[in-house]
């Protein structure tokens, strides 16, 4: 009671099409060569939904969340226009964030960076969290996004892990954590601004980060 297991399986096929040209290449080929850009994505998004069918049926209702992703964006922005996005990744992303809900889990999708522009495109597949919230990327204010999406998507992040927590004071970090549950009463998981804790991350300021989010 009161806890909820979650399942981290990724699916990133955006980030696994970029892998198979190399950035580089996978960046020119989605203009001179976008059948074939789109035809890898789709096989991989093939490929996912395969693999994550046999997670699911052998989880059975031993899993409650589910956490998926693919990094577009850079701390000031997108790395592909939102035009992009939507033309070769979201058709991915709404087909694996639908066969998720169909096994009845809650979804989680990661970004990292500034990726405002599109959370509305990803509350329209049916994302349920937001993850992360990365403090310092441009358009990435919690003020602004509890505003703007609060009563349609959940929040995990906010805790700055790229200068906060690796530099600050374990005062400094309880405090960022209570002015975040001030902005956010619900709808927000508290967390570093990334995927996990970084190496660099002193132990006295994770344990404050979880000190505050649990007073």
């Amino acid at each position: 009671p009161g806890r909820v297991r979650l399942g981290v399986i990724w699916s990133a096929h955006f980030q696994d099409a970029c892998a198979a040209f190399g950035m580089e290449h996978a960046l020119a080929a989605l203009h001179s060569a976008p059948g074939m850009f789109r035809a890898v994505i789709d096989r991989v998004v093939e490929f996912y939904l395969r693999a994550n069918a046999i997670f699911y049926e052998a989880a059975g209702d031993a899993l409650h969340a589910v956490l998926i992703g693919n990094d577009f964006g850079g701390q000031e922005g997108l790395i592909l226009s939102p035009e992009m996005i939507r033309e070769f990744v979201l058709p991915g992303t709404r087909r694996l964030v639908a066969q998720a809900k169909g096994f009845g889990l809650t979804v989680i999708h990661h970004s990292c960076g500034a990726i405002r522009e599109i959370i509305p495109d990803l509350i329209a597949a049916g994302v349920d969290v937001i993850h992360p919230i990365q403090a310092l990327a441009r358009g990435m204010e919690p003020e602004g996004l509890r505003r703007d999406f609060g009563g349609s998507v959940a929040f995990c992040g906010g805790v700055d892990a790229q200068r906060l927590l690796v530099r600050g004071t374990p005062g400094q970090v309880e405090e960022k954590v209570r002015e975040l549950r001030r902005i956010f009463p619900t709808g927000l998981i508290i967390s570093p601004s990334h995927e996990a804790i970084l190496p660099d991350i002193p132990p006295p300021n994770i344990e404050a980060m979880f000190r505050a989010a649990h007073a």
